[in-house]
C-alpha cells in the first residue's frame, strides 16, 4: 500500500483515467520480458513532462519507490517494481514531435514505438537504424533506458550510437536537457552516461535521434551448416577478410526448427545452423562482398549458400528470425532468454559449453544471436509449473554468464543488468569501480528511490546500493 495521501496527490494531477491501481490491473505491470515479477502499488500514465515532474515530486515526498516503463518487453527485470512503488508507464507519450530530414534527426516522446519512427520516415528514404527483435512493440524510451542493440548493430551500432540530446526529469524533479542537435557539444557526454543507466538515475521525457539515409543496395543472405562449430568458423573467417556485413545472425538446429514450423521462413529443418547474414551500400561494393561471404562460407563448408532474389524473399527470412522469441512459446511454456557476450573468436568453444551446461541441468537450451559482435542468446526452456525446473533455468544461466566473464565477455550486450545479473557484477567489475557507478547512481538519486534494485549487487556488502526503507504502511506484494 502506498502512503495516505500518496494516490489521492496523484488522481488530482492525472485525473481518475490516468491512473490504475485494481489489483486484478496492477497484475498486468508486475513483470515485464523476463522470469521475475513484483506488482506495482500504482501505474500511473503521464502526459507531458510538466506530469512526469510533479510525479517524481510527490513519490519523493512520500519516499515511494518511481520505476519508469516502456512497453515492458524489457529481458532483465528493468521494469519490475522491485520494492513496489509507482510505475511510471510512458504509453500516452507517444508523439514524434519533429522530423528534421535536412539535418537527419527527429525528436520522439519516450512512448514511440521503434518501428514507427521507421514507417514515419520511410518514403523519404531514411530510416532509425537501432533495431531490437521487438521493434514492432518496444519503445524509444526503453530502448534509452536500456542502450537496446538488434541484429543490425554490426554495422549500425547501438541506441547509444544515435542518441544525440535528451530531455530528462532529476531525482528531484526538476527538468534538464542533455546534448542536442548539434553533432559534438562541449562538456562531459552526459547523454552517453544516462543512455543505459536503466531509469536508475533520471526519467527520460523527450528524445532527439539520429536518422539514416537507406542504402543504395541491400543483400540478404542464408548460409546453411551441418554443425555449428563450422558456422562459428564462417564468423571469424568473414571478419579476418575484413567484411563488415551489417547483420550477422546464427540460428542453432533446436532453434531453426522451431521457427521454420512456426513462421515458414525457408530454414532449413535438418541443418545444424544457420548464418543470416545482411549486406549494404553501393551496388559493386555488396556484390563483390556477397562473393567475398560465399567464399568463405564455402571454405567453412557450408552445405548450400542462398541469396535471397526478391524483397519479399528478404522479408521473409527476417520475419522468422525476428519472431523467434514467438517461434519458442510455442513449443515451451516458459523460457529464459539469456545476454552474454563473447570476443567472435570464442563462439565456437562457447556453444560447447552451453551444449554441456544443458545437459547437466537436462533443459534444452537452443541459440540465436548477433553473431557478429559476439552476442549470445541462450534460450533455455523450462516448465515454471514443474518442482525445480525454475531454479535450474536460472543456474544454467548464471554458469552461462560466469563462462563468458571467463572468455573475456560480458554479462550483457543489450538487454541490461536489472534485476537478472546484478549479483554477477562483481565477477565483472573490481570493488573500485562498482563503487565509482555507485557513486554515480547516488549523484543523481542521493535517496535510492529511482528504480532501486537494479544494476548494483543488493546483497550485504559495502558496495550495494542501500534502499531507503518502504514508506510507513507500505508491503511488497
Amino acid at each position: 500500500m502506498l502512503p495516505a495521501g500518496c494516490k489521492q496527490r496523484i488522481a488530482a494531477l492525472v485525473g481518475a483515467r490516468g491512473y490504475l491501481d485494481r489489483p486484478e490491473d496492477l497484475a498486468i505491470y508486475e513483470y515485464d520480458g523476463s522470469i521475475d515479477k513484483h506488482r506495482p502499488d500504482l501505474v500511473v500514465f503521464p502526459r507531458s513532462t510538466e506530469e512526469v515532474s510533479s510525479i517524481v515530486k510527490i513519490g519523493r515526498e512520500f519516499k515511494v519507490p518511481l520505476v519508469g516503463r516502456g512497453s515492458g518487453t524489457g529481458l532483465s527485470g528493468g521494469a519490475i517494481p522491485r520494492e513496489g512503488g509507482i510505475t511510471v508507464a510512458f504509453a500516452r507519450m507517444n508523439r514524434i514531435l519533429e522530423i528534421d530530414l535536412g539535418n537527419e534527426r527527429a525528436v520522439v516522446e519516450p512512448g514511440v514505438v521503434n518501428l514507427d519512427l521507421t514507417l514515419a520516415v520511410q518514403d523519404a528514404g531514411y530510416f532509425y537504424a537501432p533495431d531490437p527483435s521487438s521493434q514492432r512493440a518496444c519503445t524509444i524510451g526503453g530502448n534509452v533506458a536500456e542502450n537496446a542493440g538488434g541484429p543490425h548493430t554490426l554495422a549500425y551500432g547501438v541506441t547509444t550510437n544515435h542518441v544525440l540530446g535528451l530531455e530528462l526529469v532529476l531525482a528531484d524533479g526538476s527538468v534538464v536537457e542533455t546534448g542536442g542537435p548539434e553533432l559534438d557539444l562541449a562538456g562531459y557526454d552526459l547523454t552517453g552516461l544516462l543512455t543505459g543507466s536503466e531509469g536508475t538515475m533520471v526519467l527520460v521525457t523527450k528524445i532527439t535521434v539520429r536518422l539514416m539515409r537507406r542504402p543504395e543496395r541491400v543483400k540478404t543472405v542464408l548460409a546453411i551448416f551441418e554443425s555449428s562449430a563450422d558456422a562459428g568458423h564462417a564468423v571469424a573467417e568473414i571478419t579476418a577478410r575484413a567484411i563488415t556485413p551489417v547483420a550477422v545472425e546464427m540460428l542453432d538446429g533446436v532453434m531453426l526448427r522451431m521457427v521454420e514450423e512456426a513462421t515458414h521462413a525457408g530454414y532449413p529443418s535438418d541443418a545444424a545452423a544457420v548464418l543470416l547474414i545482411e549486406l549494404e551500400g553501393l551496388r559493386e561494393a555488396v556484390e563483390e562482398q556477397t562473393e567475398q561471404l560465399r567464399q568463405a562460407s564455402s571454405l567453412c563448408r557450408a552445405r548450400e549458400f542462398r541469396v535471397a532474389r526478391t524483397a519479399e524473399e528478404r522479408e521473409l527470412l527476417w520475419k522468422g528470425r525476428r519472431n523467434a522469441f514467438g517461434a519458442v512459446g510455442r513449443v515451451s511454456p516458459t523460457y529464459y532468454v539469456q545476454d552474454g557476450v563473447v570476443p567472435r573468436t570464442k563462439i565456437e568453444p562457447t556453444l560447447r559449453f552451453i551444449g554441456e551446461v544443458s545437459g547437466k541441468y537436462g533443459l534444452t537450451i537452443s541459440n540465436i544471436f548477433h553473431a557478429g559482435d559476439g552476442n549470445l542468446h541462450p534460450i533455455i526452456l523450462f516448465d515454471a509449473r514443474k518442482p525445480g525446473d525454475l531454479e535450474k533455468a536460472r543456474a544454467a544461466g548464471e554458469e552461462i554468464l560466469a563462462y563468458c566473464i571467463e572468455s573475456g565477455g560480458s554479462i550483457t550486450g543489450e538487454h541490461g543488468v536489472g534485476m537478472e545479473k546484478n549479483e554477477l557484477m562483481p565477477k565483472l567489475f573490481n570493488p573500485d569501480t562498482l563503487d565509482l557507478i555507485r557513486r554515480l547512481k547516488l549523484l543523481f538519486d542521493p535517496d535510492g528511490h529511482l528504480n532501486p534494485g537494479k544494476i548494483l549487487p543488493t546483497g550485504k556488502g559495502c558496495l550495494e546500493i542501500r534502499q531507503p526503507a518502504l514508506a510507513p504502511g507500505s508491503a511488497a506484494y
